[in-house]
């Protein structure tokens, strides 16, 4: 058997990428990470979470967006990663509108993620340490295992 070497991309190569499937990516050092679809409790706890985050922005009346994983920050030159939420200022969301895709190189206010089953060592070492470096104000890690 021989061995292939994957692809590297490029972050042009890498937003304008598309398959067949609806898969999400990360860009990892050049190389895609497929982001399977969360399980039924992550996705509870996301949904709880953007609740709560939303009706504090409300009940505080300040003009910003809590984003769900739809949106990707870049966090390096081959690097970005799409969080399972964001907090953006209106400016910011303003920002994106035109974007054909939707990832940003400015630090949104707020990232969380919500740890998976065998994934905590991105979330608690390579996340924290590029979200510090892109210099995004807080990080939330909500581990529902720890």
């Amino acid at each position: 058997m021989i061995a292939t070497k994957e692809k590297l991309y490029t972050f042009a190569e890498y937003l304008n990428y598309r398959d067949s499937t609806d898969n999400k990516y990360e860009l990892f050092n050049g190389e895609l990470i497929s982001m399977p679809p969360a399980s039924g409790f992550h996705a509870l706890i996301l949904r709880a979470i953007f609740k709560v985050l939303e009706r504090e922005i409300e009940r505080l009346q300040l003009d910003w967006q809590v984003m769900p994983a739809t949106v990707g920050i870049r966090t390096d030159k081959a690097k970005s990663r799409i969080p399972d939420l964001m907090i953006l200022t209106a400016e910011q969301c303003q920002e994106i509108r035109n974007m054909t895709t939707a990832v940003i190189e400015f630090p949104p206010l707020l990232v969380v993620e919500i740890v998976r089953p065998g994934n905590a060592d991105d979330d608690y070492r390579y996340k924290r340490s590029e979200y510090a470096v892109r210099g995004i104000p807080e990080y939330w890690i909500i581990d529902p295992i720890a």
